[in-house]
């Protein structure tokens, strides 16, 4: 059992569970993050504030206002912004489209097993934002796959399963920049040292990454996806019920006519970024990399990239200043939706956290789950969240307030709780059939949804099944 080293019990008691509970209960039954998050942090401002709904609306606004005062904060959800230009500019200027042309060119690819590993690698590559992972997979591989039969379906599984588990294991990109910011609210003493021991721990990502990689480099089929390869040999790319969701382009568009393609557009944006992220978290810990501050420097680094690639389009001239406003502001906007998550994200951190919800979940499961068990079962209820919502975002919002806190009131490292939950929210998000990226791996692969989903699940079910056994051998460890 778990030896707790408890503090005195929070003063709310059973009321301090009821916001995260609430978030979670609206999400499954809504399907609505924005409502979900905002209903929780109504609800803790409420208790607060002795049960008066009126006086809980108002201090909810107080409280989230007062998340955007914290430099920090401010910091990473602004970093949200400036990946969405980044990304709006290396598609406008050619850069992507370039990236595709020239491997397509290179003629690296002779046959159905190269075109399987291209396509793995090019997933772990661009790691920048997981949409921008799938398109860019998706576009250079599908002409490849069709070509040497290989099934749509198969590609849509090996771009979807190396687009968030990647994206997830990098510190310096949107989603790095997400878990970092609720690490500082949950105000965890390193947070780049917390995510970074994390890592490893992240067993469903690394599982996902490892299982696409064996199923590319071994052509393993399993269950309904050897269905899709044998009807693919026949020379069919759709089985005769399928409906592809839509035209790829259309959510990819072309830079304007007249534009170069040019894949150093976009690669030497993404390694100025991967160069600068440690050089400036040598700047900002006064010599210690383990020092420095993660929001500053994952802000610094997408600013670097979203200056080299202004340089590389001006300098072309393929696009004037005011061109890349426009195109910076359009992609900023595409990620509005992520940054009000993350801002939702970071109140509902802190009022979870006055109300001393970790605690007293502590004091609950501390006699009743042991060590073995309780790592697994965060992961699992992670995944069932993430699952009925679609939203990895939204999940890891709800669960970080809640396991970091459960963490350091047991005493325990925080580092195995956030692996559990940021697994358990990519598990479920690949096997959710209303998932953002499941959707988009679908869509620019240009094969049925649901056909994705189907082939999908099996492997993602022994991904799921290989990282609830590392957890469980984790949580012994402990």
């Amino acid at each position: 059992m778990i030896d707790l080293a408890l503090q005195e019990v929070a003063t709310y008691g059973l009321a301090s569970i009821l916001p995260p509970l609430l978030a979670i209960g609206l999400a499954i039954y809504t399907r609505q993050v924005f409502l979900s998050l905002a209903a929780g942090i109504w609800l803790g401002h409420t208790i607060v504030a002795g049960w008066n709904p009126a006086a809980g609306a108002a201090s909810a606004i107080d409280g989230a206002i007062a998340t955007l005062g914290d430099a920090g904060n401010a910091r990473v959800i602004v970093f949200t912004f400036l990946i969405g230009a980044l990304i709006a500019t290396v598609e406008a200027n050619g850069g992507m489209r370039g990236f595709v042309r020239w491997v397509e060119e290179a003629r690296w690819v002779t046959n159905a097993r190269r075109a399987q590993i291209m396509a793995w690698l090019v997933g772990l590559v661009i790691f920048i934002e997981s949409n921008l992972t799938i398109l860019v997979a998706g576009s250079v591989s599908r002409p490849l796959f069709d070509r040497f039969r290989i099934s749509r379906e198969k590609l849509a599984y090996i771009v979807d399963s190396t687009s968030a588990p990647v994206c997830i294991l990098i510190p310096f990109n949107a989603w790095g920049a997400l878990v970092l910011g609720i690490l500082a609210e949950q105000q965890v003493a390193n947070p780049l040292g917390v995510f970074l021991v994390a890592i490893p721990l992240n067993l469903y990502a690394v599982s996902a990454l490892l299982l696409a990689g064996f199923v590319a480099f071994r052509n393993w089929d399993l269950g309904p996806m050897k269905k899709a390869e044998a009807r693919t040999r026949e020379g069919r790319l759709q089985w005769d019920h399928a409906v592809a969701l839509a035209d790829p382009e259309e959510i990819a568009p072309p830079p304007a006519e007249g534009v170069a393609l040019r894949p150093r557009n976009m690669l030497i944006p993404i390694a100025g970024m991967v160069v600068s992220m440690p050089v400036f978290m040598w700047i900002t810990g006064d010599g210690s990399i383990a020092e420095g501050s993660g929001s500053t420097s994952v802000l610094w680094a997408v600013l670097v990239g979203v200056a080299l690639a202004w340089l590389l389009s001006l300098g072309q001239r393929s696009l004037n200043l005011e061109g890349l406003s426009r195109v910076g502001l359009k992609g900023a906007g595409a990620l509005t939706g992520m940054a009000v998550v993350l801002w939702l994200a970071l109140t509902l951190g802190q009022v979870t956290r006055d109300l001393g919800t970790g605690m007293y979940v502590a004091g609950v499961v501390g006699d009743a789950v042991p060590l073995v068990a309780l790592i697994p079962l965060v992961f699992i209820v992670t995944s069932g969240i993430a699952f009925a919502t679609g939203s990895s975002w939204g999940t890891f919002a709800i669960m970080l307030a809640v396991a970091i806190p459960l963490a350091n009131a047991l005493g325990l490292p925080p580092a195995p709780f956030v692996a559990a939950v940021l697994s358990g929210g990519i598990f479920g998000d690949h096997c959710s059939p209303i998932s953002d990226t499941t959707i988009i791996a679908s869509l620019a692969s240009a094969t049925d949804h649901i056909e994705h989903v189907r082939t999908q699940i099996p492997y993602a079910v022994i991904a799921g099944g290989v990282a609830t056994i590392g957890f469980a051998v984790v949580g012994a460890m402990m």
